[in-house]
Formats: C-alpha cells, structure tokens, sequence
C-alpha cells in the first residue's frame, strides 16, 4: 500500500472521530467525569495500536516498532504538559465545564503545528549534512542539525531533573496575549462558554480564549523537546506523524483521568528526563552506533513504566484519598 493511501485512512479515522467527539459526545458542554474520562482514554490507545496493526500488516515489523517508539515518546512527554494544563486553567480560573472545548480547539491547532514542525524539519535535515569525513577510521556523514538536536534534547533532560517551579507563573502576560489584547478587549465574561463575546456592541475575548491561546503556545514550547526526540526514531514522516498525532490526540481524556492526581506523580518528570537524555544520546552516537528501534522502545517503556510504579508507590496513600 502506498503511504498516501495510509495517510489518508488516518486522516478519515481522526476527523471522524473528532467529529464524533465533538459532534455527538460534548455536543454540549459539560464537566467531564472520571468514567468518561477513561473511556476515552482507552479508546484512543486502541485506535492507536490498532493502526499500529494496520502498518505491520502493510508494511512489517521494522516500521511498526519506529510507530510504537515515536507515540510512547511523545505520550511519555505529553504528560509533561497535564502539569502545565492544570496551571493555566487555574490561572485563568476556568470553570470544568468549559475545559474540553478549550483543550479540544488547543489540540486541533497542536495537530496542525506537528504537521508543519515534522515535515519542515525532516526536509531541513536533508539540507544540513555535511560531506562524509573520516572518523576513526570510518566513513561517516554528519548531520549538523540532529547534532544540535542531541545537544537540546540532553541539555533539557538534565534541566528536568530540576524543574521550575512554574506555580506563580504570569501566564496572562505572555507575548501572544499581549499582541492579542491589543486588537481585542478582555472580558471576565465567561458564563456563555464563547471564546469570544459582544459586550456593548463591541467584541470581547473570554479567558476561555486566553486559555486556549496559552494552551497551544505551551504546547509548540514542548515541542522543541519533542520533535527532536522523534526524528532520533525514524526519517518517515508518515509514521513520525500519524504516531505524534495519535499521542496527542489522547492527551485531552489522559488530562481528565489525571488531573487530580498527576501532581502526585513525583517521579515521572525524572523518567521523562531520563528518556530525553537517552534519546539525546542515541541522536549524538548515531553516525558511529547505531541503536535498534527495538531497543529504544524498551528502554523508552522501561524508563516510563518505573517512574510512574515509582510514583505511586511513594505516594499510594495520597492518590487513593484524591480517588
């Protein structure tokens, strides 16, 4: 099967479950509850290793182990930004009713940005080899930007072990807020569930559209971690892509299942720096070794499973009183 015809399927099954999503399930908004939270959660994994099953059928096992690499390290690390949700909603003061609208319209812009960072980046790879030296005694072509790519990815792992706190963080004050109150008003309004309201004959912006503008630029801010990360797996961009969306697709119902609890997590941000720090040097080492996709799926799983099972045996008491 040619990948066109397989970006095309996924393409069908994304948007009509968005649709359905949309459309059907949160025609109206409501507070989404633990259950229907997990529901979704596992729908979304099932879709996603379901595909995962559709590309070793057509294509073999070597692609279907980039996949399944390529999603867990982005879902790994899309949990990184639950962290950041619950501070901008509560920034924001957010009421629970309007959070899927917001996260919902916020991963709809992130599905468009991967496409434009994955793409343009493989084709700026392509771009920034250098002519094949000699280099103990092997020939080998160095890629300028995956090397800068390694270096970020290992520079923020080490960061990650000692994260900011970002409580008191002034998320209104950005500079895509700043720009955006220049043209529009602000309005405490929220009650109608609009991102953008009349108020006096002249148009408002809610906090719902604050939150969701802070939202999608939070979100392109973890994907300078995130993108590189991938590219260390595979060179195609199907698969990087269809993988990436599917985690990210996901992270909306993971937000609901976990928010209450996700603080609890205390050892998954040493796991996700862990993962970065591997990946940064599986990237650096590539052009001398080179690591099996296999191999980094495990390790990658390993480092992920043990951070959370970490986490929850340190803090069991606390999670079953927030359960």
């Amino acid at each position: 099967m040619d990948e066109t015809i397989l970006l095309v399927v996924f393409a069908v099954v994304v948007i009509f479950m968005l649709m359905l999503d949309l459309g059907v399930f949160n025609k109206k908004q409501h507070v989404i509850s633990t259950k229907e939270a997990a529901i979704w959660t596992v729908v979304w994994i099932a879709l996603s290793l379901l595909f995962s099953g559709f590309i070793y059928y057509e294509f073999g096992s070597e692609k279907t182990i980039e996949y399944l690499s390529a999603y867990l390290i982005e879902k790994s690390l899309s949990l990184d930004n639950i962290f950041v949700f619950v501070l901008i909603f509560s920034f924001f003061n957010i009421h629970e009713e309007h959070k899927h609208k917001i996260l919902f319209w916020g991963i709809v812009g992130a599905v468009v940005f991967r496409a434009i960072f994955i793409f343009s980046g493989l084709w700026l790879i392509e771009l920034t080899y250098l002519p094949e030296i000699v280099i103990f005694g092997a020939p080998v072509r160095l890629n300028i930007l995956l090397i800068v790519f390694a270096i970020i990815l290992i520079v923020a792992g080490i960061k990650s072990f000692h994260p900011a706190d970002d409580s008191s963080k002034d998320y209104g004050n950005n500079l895509g807020i700043r720009i955006l109150k220049k043209f529009l008003p602000v309005t405490n309004n929220m009650e109608s569930g609009k991102f953008i309201v009349k108020e006096n004959g002249v148009k408002h912006m809610t906090p719902l559209f604050l939150a969701m503008i802070t939202i999608e630029a939070s979100d392109i801010i973890f994907a300078v971690d995130s993108i590189p990360a991938i590219f260390a797996i595979s060179k195609d961009p199907i698969i990087l892509y269809t993988s990436n969306i599917f985690a990210i697709l996901g992270l909306r119902s993971m937000y609901f299942l976990l928010a209450n609890i996700i603080n609890y997590f205390s050892k998954l941000k040493q796991g996700i720096a862990m993962i970065l720090i591997f990946i940064g040097v599986k990237m650096l080492i590539a052009d001398f070794y080179h690591i099996p996709a296999l191999v980094s799926l495990i390790v990658i799983a390993v480092l992920i499973t043990g951070s959370i099972l970490a986490s929850i045996i340190e803090n069991r008491k606390k999670i079953k009183e927030v359960l």
